[in-house]
């Protein structure tokens, strides 16, 4: 079994999330006591929350690539960002450090060419909903899909609801609500699907609030690395 790296904390909310999954999925699949070989990298995520409302992506990337350079040095044989947003960065690390970087939009993309879908919604923070180089390049030019995003007033809503609520660990059944409405608005707009492309919107939103197939980026990105770590 190789070991993973896992550059998280961003929120830890949701890292806490792909440590599960990787466990239980590691555990499932070779029976007995056994459990995926996890390293993590932690950061305290009000120092990365700065350098995004700065815009100074530079400086992130210098600190992801010295986290991933830590968590390779102490044996990590890949890694994963464990953020959609932080995916900015993931050119840069991937660049720097010599070990394969499992990119978040690829088992999502994989994913959604299953599901014989191609148009979808992608909901996430303001920087992965605006930005091409968190997600949304990759899903179009490798995976050539469509996408639509909340716009104006319920953007802003989203990225307020994952940065004041959920990587605070706060769940609140307003937002839920809210959300829901949002994802009601895009699918009359045609989508087909439903990205959750921030890793703490898993923890709030559920199947039963989307009319059409959900794609929960944490735990594609979760199940990938046990594929990756178990591959011979």
């Amino acid at each position: 079994m190789k070991t993973i790296g896992l550059i998280g904390g961003m929120s830890w909310e949701s890292t806490i999330t792909y440590y599960k999954i990787i466990n239980e999925e590691v555990q499932k699949r070779l029976g007995g006591s056994h459990s995926g070989k996890i390293l993590l990298h932690s950061f305290d995520f009000e120092d990365i929350a700065v350098l995004q409302r700065a815009a100074k992506w530079e400086e992130a990337n210098s600190v992801l690539i010295e986290a991933g350079r830590g968590l390779v040095r102490a044996g990590a044989d890949f890694l994963l960002i464990c953020t959609n947003t932080m995916h900015l960065c993931a050119c840069a690390v991937e660049k720097e450090l010599k070990v394969p970087l499992l990119h978040i939009a690829d088992p999502l993309g994989e994913a959604i060419r299953r599901a014989g879908v191609a148009r979808v919604a992608l909901l996430g923070s303001l920087f992965t909903m605006e930005m091409p180089d968190v997600v949304r390049g990759r899903l179009k030019s490798k995976y050539d899909l469509d996408l639509l995003t909340p716009q104006g007033a319920e953007a802003r809503e989203v990225h307020r609801i994952i940065f004041d609520e959920l990587v605070r660990g706060r769940f609140l059944e307003a937002s839920r609500a809210r959300l829901r409405d949002i994802i009601a608005g895009l699918v009359e707009n045609g989508a087909e699907g439903v990205v959750l492309g921030c890793t703490e919107l898993p923890l709030l939103v559920m199947e039963e609030d989307c009319p059409v197939p959900l794609f929960d980026t944490t735990a594609l990105h979760a199940m990938a690395a046990v594929d990756f770590a178990l591959r011979e």
